[in-house]
């Protein structure tokens, strides 16, 4: 997970119980899985005996941080950032230890102590200390100064390395940490905390997580990988870890879950024996989705994938919630059917060819059931079988599978 560090660094921390903090600025109402990267830093330095402090960025959040970015972020108001603020508050504590004692977690807000700064006592006690050749220097400046960088995007590197000083001087904080796009910030900080202080200061950043292709990670075709359920269901989240590449989930195993690394190199082995059975990524997927979203909410993923890529039962369709079972067949064929055609009876040779086009003819339909290739909500039915109201899931849908791997939704209107 370590991508640089400092000189002393790692002295510092073999010496003596250290605050160390990751700054998160409240864009959204939710963490995603690039957030999370950062979190388990904090993490594996709370199981090593220090202090972590989360620092929502209710300041830097109204500014925008140019780090990474090709063009100016859009800047949120008040209200949205504070909402933010209090959404992601929620979330961190499922992850960290708030009460442990000495190294017990923290949240802290920078709106907090930047709110009663006012510019011109800004300028005359920072901004004085650090010069514009120093700033200019750094990636996150020198990437944008030919798309553009504004001023107030341009100043924010001064705002996160206040930060820094502010933490050092009231939480004994010597240590921060981030992503390797952060290393300009971070150092920006350390220099700040010298010039003004004389005090000496750490940084460390984790590599930035991509796929193996080199496409950012976190992203899919639907967008972020988020933690909160309303923006990712648990069972998309879920499906996400278990579709991971071989390669990826190697490095991903390492970085988001709490095993120890001899569990890690056992697994690993374990895979490589038998790659087919995915026991890397169901480990990685069990692991990390019962941190985030718990372990009922896993458990009704794992049921959920049965259906689709396994073993399953009508029983196991009836008990889904309908957000789950909608996502579960997200994408399959859908055919909207009048309910008043099925109520009745119908038989399946005029339900498969007439109410719907899951075969193109009733000759072709009477071979598929002659063949005994077509099941009715996960059990295979024949010729003379019918379908009625009494099958229809949350009485609404009808689940129609077509050898082992085309499935069809069929939903009563």
């Amino acid at each position: 997970m370590i991508h640089d560090m400092m000189p002393g660094t790692g002295e510092q921390l073999k010496k003596e119980m250290t605050t160390a903090y990751v700054g998160i600025d409240p864009t959204a109402d939710s963490l995603h899985i690039g957030h999370l990267v950062s979190i388990m830093m904090l993490k594996h330095l709370q199981r090593a005996g220090h202090k972590p402090l989360a620092l929502v960025g209710g300041a830097t959040g109204m500014i925008g941080d140019p780090s990474g970015k090709s063009e100016e972020r859009s800047l949120l108001s008040e209200e949205v950032l504070r909402h933010n603020q209090e959404a992601i508050k929620k979330q961190l504590l499922r992850f960290l230890d708030f009460d442990c004692g000495d190294s017990s977690a923290e949240i802290v807000n920078n709106y907090d102590w930047m709110k009663d700064f006012s510019y011109l006592g800004f300028l005359r006690d920072i901004g004085k200390h650090l010069s514009i050749n120093y700033m200019m220097a750094k990636d996150s400046v020198k990437n944008r100064l030919e798309t553009g960088l504004s001023y107030t995007e341009f100043s924010y590197q001064l705002v996160q390395a206040y930060d820094y000083l502010f933490l050092y001087q009231n939480k004994n904080c010597k240590l921060q940490m981030g992503g390797s796009d952060q290393w300009g910030n971070i150092t920006t900080g350390t220099e700040l905390i010298r010039r003004k202080t004389g005090g000496e200061v750490y940084a460390l950043t984790c590599p930035l997580i991509t796929k193996a292709d080199g496409t950012k990670f976190g992203k899919t075709e639907r967008g972020n990988v988020w933690l909160d359920e309303r923006y990712t269901s648990p069972y998309h989240f879920y499906q996400f870890w278990m579709n991971c590449s071989d390669v990826d989930t190697e490095r991903y195993i390492k970085i988001f879950s709490l095993f120890s690394r001899e569990e890690i190199d056992a697994l690993v082995a374990e895979h490589h024996q038998a790659p087919h059975q995915r026991r890397l990524q169901k480990a990685l997927a069990e692991d990390i989705t019962v941190r985030v979203h718990g372990r009922e909410a896993f458990d009704t993923a794992v049921e959920a994938s049965g259906i689709l890529f396994g073993k399953s039962t009508a029983e196991a369709l009836h008990k889904l919630p309908e957000d789950i079972f909608l996502a579960v067949f997200d994408g399959v064929p859908l055919f909207d059917v009048p309910r008043d055609a099925i109520s009745g009876g119908i038989n399946l040779t005029d339900f498969l060819a007439g109410q719907t086009q899951i075969a193109k003819s009733r000759g072709e339909a009477r071979r598929m059931l002659k063949e005994g290739s077509i099941s009715i909500n996960k059990e295979r039915v024949s010729e003379t079988d019918q379908v009625d109201a009494s099958l229809l899931i949350g009485d609404r849908y009808i689940v129609v599978q077509r050898g082992k791997k085309n499935h069809y939704l069929v939903k009563a209107v």
